[in-house]
């Protein structure tokens, strides 16, 4: 299983990455993707939308089940990836290439308090 040191993740399974300008890019872990199998459908949400952290944000879908992914943060969603959209399967191919959707925190400090690669990899362990 694939953790990279550099990103931040949420105990539902998604990563955060902090960009230099302020926004986060979000996406689902490699660990989840494997749970879920093959992707077949990818709904997110809306330019603009403010959500709440841990918040229901966009939904995954494979052959096997659906799972929603939700807000690391507060914040609004500044942009989405089209190509989650219309190819889902890259997720499966890269989870860490594939970004969902980047969002504009509220206190971008607050990305220090998600889990950092050891302890999401003790999450992952202990379930």
């Amino acid at each position: 299983m694939n953790i990279p040191s550099d990103l931040k993740y949420t105990r539902n399974h998604e990563w955060v990455r902090a960009e230099a300008d302020g926004t986060i890019t979000v996406g689902i872990t490699d660990h989840a993707q494997e749970l879920l199998g093959d992707l077949v459908f990818v709904e997110l949400p809306d330019v603009g939308v403010e959500f709440s952290a841990d918040q229901e944000v966009a939904v995954v879908e494979s052959v096997k089940a659906a799972s929603d992914v939700y807000a690391p943060l507060t914040g609004s969603i500044v942009e989405v990836n089209p190509i989650a959209v219309d190819s889902p399967e890259v997720v499966n191919q890269d989870a860490y290439a594939a970004w969902l959707f980047k969002m504009q925190p509220v206190a971008a400090a607050d990305v220090d308090a998600l889990l950092d690669a050891t302890a999401y990899q003790q999450l992952v362990d202990a379930a």
